[in-house]
């Protein structure tokens, strides 16, 4: 089977209070969709856990204005960490993740009226759309993005997760890994210098390399039309010596821990990714089971060493109550589910904190 994208899955987010982060998220931001809520122990992932089998508690969300979701994931067996260094702009790692909005106006008027970090003012990028980043209740960036592309209306005025920022220490090593395992195979702009948007951003007054990767329009299945289309801006700050966001830390920590696409044919992008020179250093080998969804899931490294998880779903729950799913096994990839199934999956909506 060849290798499909369908979309960025979901942006993982190692948290100290998993339910407290998505009532947060939920009520604010629109990610009240809970496609699944499991706990368990993350027995393939000890080399990045210190060689010790942690337990989690995990959240998978989605907005259904489309875009992807947030893994919003929690320690139980160890109290997780945060940096000891602060965070800088252009540190190592995933920086920021970027949500579209249809409106960024309105989501501007509405995060504005409660308590939180708006950093900077409302402004345009390149393209010419408007755009702002601030920062939630527990630190961590967002950039909230002009994006016309809609999959379901909703009453939230953002929509899921577009895209991300990632720092990268040398552009001309990161741009091929990111252009040819994962498609991004249009330069939308490519700037040096200092930047107005980034100023109120920590250690945003540095000078720096930022290239904004998109990709064609091209064939999705599955969840890809709920997906959408997709982003990622790679920078590199050039007058300072960046750090690695999870330097003596462990994934699952506080912070972007990875950012996660859905594909279809593993198998052929495991050859891809070796060939190439980015092994996967995790694979699930067959499916792995987390109570309602299942699937196959691999990591890779970028490199700086930033994690990509990729997984290819085997099942997930459409109408949960009446035990019915979704065996994407049995599909043809290339065909997107029907919108109004994927609609179904509005049952599974949180209208109250959990």
């Amino acid at each position: 089977m060849a290798k499909i994208i369908n979309g960025i899955q979901q942006i993982g987010i190692g948290v100290a209070d998993a339910k407290g982060v998505f009532n947060w998220y939920r009520k604010h931001l629109g990610f009240d969709i809970l496609v699944f809520e499991d706990s368990a122990t993350a027995d393939l992932m000890t080399q990045y856990t210190n060689q010790n089998v942690e337990r989690r508690h995990a959240l998978l969300s989605l907005n259904m204005n489309g875009g992807g979701g947030l893994e919003i994931w929690q320690f139980t067996s160890r109290v997780p960490t945060a940096s000891k260094a602060p965070f800088l702009l252009g540190d190592l790692g995933i920086n920021c993740m970027k949500i579209r909005a249809t409106n960024v106006l309105d989501a501007f008027t509405n995060l504005s009226a409660i308590d939180l970090a708006i950093l900077g003012a409302l402004s345009t990028t390149q393209e010419g759309k408007p755009h702002f980043f601030f920062q939630d209740p527990w630190g961590n960036l967002v950039e909230v993005v002009q994006d016309d592309y809609l999959f379901s209306k909703t009453k939230s005025a953002s929509g899921g997760v577009i895209g991300t920022v990632i720092g990268v220490s040398d552009m001309g090593q990161a741009l091929p890994f990111y252009q040819n395992i994962l498609g991004y195979d249009v330069q939308a702009s490519d700037r040096t210098g200092f930047f107005e948007d980034f100023k109120e951003l920590p250690g945003g007054t540095h000078s720096f390399r930022r290239v904004l990767l998109k990709h064609q329009k091209r064939a999705v299945g599955g969840f890809g039309e709920l997906l959408g289309p997709t982003e990622i801006e790679l920078i590199q700050v050039l007058d300072r010596e960046p750090v690695k966001v999870y330097k003596d830390r462990l994934w699952g920590d506080l912070g972007y821990i990875h950012l996660c696409f859905d594909i279809n044919g593993m198998k052929t992008l495991r050859d891809e990714a070796k060939n190439l020179g980015f092994p996967f250093t995790v694979d699930s080998a067959d499916s792995f089971d987390m109570g309602d969804a299942a699937g196959h899931f691999s990591y890779i490294e970028d490199p700086d060493g930033t994690l990509i998880e990729f997984v290819e779903t085997h099942k997930v729950p459409i109408l949960k109550k009446l035990g019915i799913f979704i065996n994407l096994k049995k599909r043809n990839p290339l065909n997107p589910l029907p919108k109004w199934l994927v609609k179904a999956m509005q049952v599974h909506r949180i209208k109250r904190n959990l």
